[in-house]
């Protein structure tokens, strides 16, 4: 084979590997979104109070938290592999169990379990790609996790308008559909390799970590390949890896993976994500209107999203956050001026556009950065302590948003958002560390120094 062959191979397989491990992702998206088709039904099916309506519609919500929150524990102790695999299963059970539940209580435990998933998927998913991928290509391959997110939630909204006319149990299809694409996942796990970084600097398997490292580096000769291994093996025995997570050494990472998480949530992205349609009726749209308006958004949010991939590894994850920081600022401050004056025709375009700043921005960054930031034997606690900060004040924030609506006059809301990016503006020009195109050992060894 010659070596350009060899390096399409290797690119290829790089690639599908990368694929596979980011389904995880679509999964994500159109679990998340599904349950709107199917909510009003299950309400009037099984006659439930608007307590537990709420309890039932946010279960997955909270599996998310506890699955963000733990799942570092099975990515470390058994693997990336099998942790990608584990979330196939949920999927599908929790597919299965939402759409054939009996009662409440049956599609409460459901829901939570797939937003075990979720969670899951969060922590291992980025973290996989990041450790499989070559160093140029990280950023893009990372980044298709959250390109699958939102490419879920795209086809969620499709899947639900195609379903809706099919009868009264047109819901349980609605959720149960999913567990399609979820079996395919899991068939497709059983086909990935374990990560040369786990296997050496977790389970110090030397041969079999250095068996991965010649299907990811084909054109590497035996030495080069002894050496990266070596490199990956020395890596986990420096202080910053061999201490407890919560050291001082670790200090800069964990600073950055929790300040990303917190700033992507107090931009306002969920609540502006799932109470669109309200924002857009305080404007004095009809209801319909508001809906359309609403779908506009996921097609922004997916054409913004692959932008941001397309520019990641060339402009490098520090200046996309510049990008997205700028573009909150205008948008958001926007939209209060609009609020406050009385000029809310232009909110629908000022909302377009701060859903293009984030999908480029902090969309596309944050999974990406929160899995390279951390050495290889902590990454997985690193992964999840961003993944739980980002979804611990996702809860929060879609909890509070209604009421804050509600006692505050929008203005004032959005001008708290735009102040929140403003100290993000500052916290990417004095903290931020660029991490394009730098391996990871390397990345472990600036931040360690910092």
């Amino acid at each position: 084979m010659s070596n350009m062959d060899s390096s399409s191979a290797m690119r290829g397989r790089v690639f599908f590997w990368s694929l596979t491990s980011a389904l995880a992702g679509f999964l994500f998206g159109f679990d998340t979104v599904v349950i709107s088709g199917a909510e009003q039904r299950i309400q009037e099916l099984w006659q439930l109070t608007p307590g537990v309506h709420g309890f039932a519609i946010a279960s997955a919500l909270y599996g998310t938290v506890l699955g963000s929150v733990l799942g570092g524990i099975p990515t470390d102790r058994y693997g990336r592999k099998p942790t990608l695999f584990g979330i196939g299963v949920l999927y599908i059970a929790s597919a299965l169990g939402s759409a054939l539940a009996g009662d409440v209580h049956l599609f409460i435990i459901a829901r939570f379990i797939g937003g075990l998933g979720i969670g899951i998927s969060t922590v291992v998913a980025p973290l996989y790609i990041s450790e499989i991928a070559p160093a140029k290509h990280r950023g893009l391959l990372a980044g298709m996790f959250q390109f699958n997110i939102v490419f879920g939630i795209v086809v969620a909204y499709l899947s639900n308008a195609l379903l809706t006319g099919i009868g009264p149990d047109a819901w349980r299809w609605m959720l149960g559909v999913a567990a399609l694409p979820s079996l395919l996942y899991a068939i497709l796990c059983l086909g990935l390799p374990e990560s040369p970084r786990w296997l050496l600097g977790r389970k110090r398997d030397r041969a079999a970590g250095e068996a991965v490292l010649r299907l990811i580096e084909p054109k590497a000769t035996e030495p080069q390949i002894a050496a990266m291994a070596t490199a990956i093996m020395d890596a986990s025995t420096t202080r910053a890896q061999a201490g407890p997570f919560w050291t001082r050494a670790l200090r800069v990472p964990i600073m950055l993976a929790i300040l990303i998480a917190l700033f992507n949530q107090l931009s306002g992205i969920n609540a502006i994500l799932y109470f669109a349609p309200r924002i857009f009726e305080l404007t004095g749209l009809g209801q319909h209107a508001a809906m359309l308006q609403s779908v506009g958004i996921g097609i922004t949010n997916l054409l913004f999203t692959f932008a941001g991939l397309w520019l990641i590894d060339r402009l490098g994850r520090r200046t996309l956050l510049y990008i997205g920081s700028f573009g909150y600022i205008a948008s958001l401050g926007l939209v209060a001026w609009a609020f406050f004056t009385g000029h809310v025709s232009i909110v629908p375009v000022c909302i377009f556009a701060f859903i293009a700043a984030h999908a480029i921005g902090q969309g596309t960054v944050i999974w990406v950065y929160i899995s390279e930031i951390f050495p290889n034997r902590h990454r997985a606690e690193g992964q999840a302590l961003g993944s739980s900060t980002h979804w611990i004040f996702a809860a929060l924030l879609t909890t509070f948003f209604p009421k804050m609506v509600s006692v505050f006059a929008p203005g004032y809301v959005f001008l708290f958002f735009c102040g929140m990016m403003v100290l993000q503006l500052v916290w990417v020009k004095t903290m931020v560390v660029e991490t394009k195109g730098v391996p990871l050992e390397e990345v472990q060894r600036r931040l360690s120094a910092a």
